[in-house]
């Protein structure tokens, strides 16, 4: 988590200084600077915690005197009332980073939540659930981290650590007869990353199981029978994902075709926040 907090833009900072600008005016205004305080962050609903330590950094960055207690770690169950977070110290900078720190835990225990959901959805039948690119922009490796806390497995971090090729690369220009030596080609120059290839139509599938090179095949909003189908063609060092119209009422379906990989968008850019709240004492 520190790696992540640490990297460039560093995400922590451009979000306390989008919330205190020039300074926090109310604070300055109507609170004692010798005034003292302990706040707890409090869970409000039921959920799996996610951002901790990133809220825990909020408040060590706007002071670093704060005294800082992580009460949970993520990947944690909440429930209603639970105290996740306990921090002591000058009551101006609990402050000045409540709002800050509520909205990275909200938000990431929403992620975690999410998956946790699609996770226990698909228990007992091998799937694994991925996330997407489909994130909060600037917030990617959180939000991927918050997957990982809910249970599930991140697919790639960006387009520089997977080969994926969709349909708009077909359509561009890159004919499904040229896929062999383009694979060839992305093999020699990078050899150890993972190939991946989407399918929208069954002749589509069994095209790329001959292909050498091929790691994954992403069928692409097909119906239970189709997948049904290309798992059981499928030859035994190939992977098949399955993407698209996922959600939680398809999720066990999809997963019981015997299919490797699930990804769902949802996990990322439909999560609800989960409820927190900072009491102070």
């Amino acid at each position: 988590m520190r790696d992540v907090m640490n990297a460039r833009p560093d995400i922590i900072a451009l979000a306390l200084a989008e919330d205190i600008g020039t300074g926090d005016v109310t604070v300055e205004a109507f609170t004692d600077p010798t005034s003292q305080s302990v706040a707890r962050i409090i869970a409000r609903q039921e959920g799996c915690l996610a951002g901790c330590s990133v809220a825990a950094e909020v408040f060590r960055r706007v002071d670093s005197s704060l005294c800082v207690s992580v009460e949970h770690s993520d990947g944690d169950l909440l429930g209603s009332g639970d105290c996740a977070l306990r921090i002591s110290g000058a009551t101006g900078s609990l402050l000045t980073a409540e709002r800050t720190a509520l909205n990275f835990i909200q938000r990431l225990s929403g992620v975690a939540t999410m998956t946790r959901k699609f996770v226990q959805a698909v228990a007992g039948t091998g799937a694994v659930i991925l996330d997407t690119r489909k994130t909060t922009p600037g917030l990617r490796a959180l939000e991927k981290l918050a997957v990982a806390a809910g249970g599930g497995t991140n697919h790639r971090m960006g387009l520089f650590d997977r080969i994926l090729v969709k349909d708009n690369h077909l359509a561009g220009g890159a004919e499904i007869s040229m896929l062999p030596d383009a694979i060839r080609r992305a093999r020699d120059l990078y050899p150890n990353i993972c190939v991946e290839i989407e399918a929208d139509t069954m002749d589509q599938v069994r095209a790329y199981f001959g292909m050498t090179g091929v790691d994954v095949i992403l069928l692409d909003n097909m119906t239970l029978d189709q997948i049904r189908e290309a798992v059981r063609l499928r030859p035994p060092h190939i992977r098949l994902e399955a993407s698209g119209g996922v959600n939680l009422s398809t999720v066990r379906g999809i997963a019981e075709t015997g299919v490797d990989f699930i990804s769902v968008g949802a996990l990322t850019h439909s999560a609800p926040a989960v409820d927190f709240s900072l009491e102070l004492s």
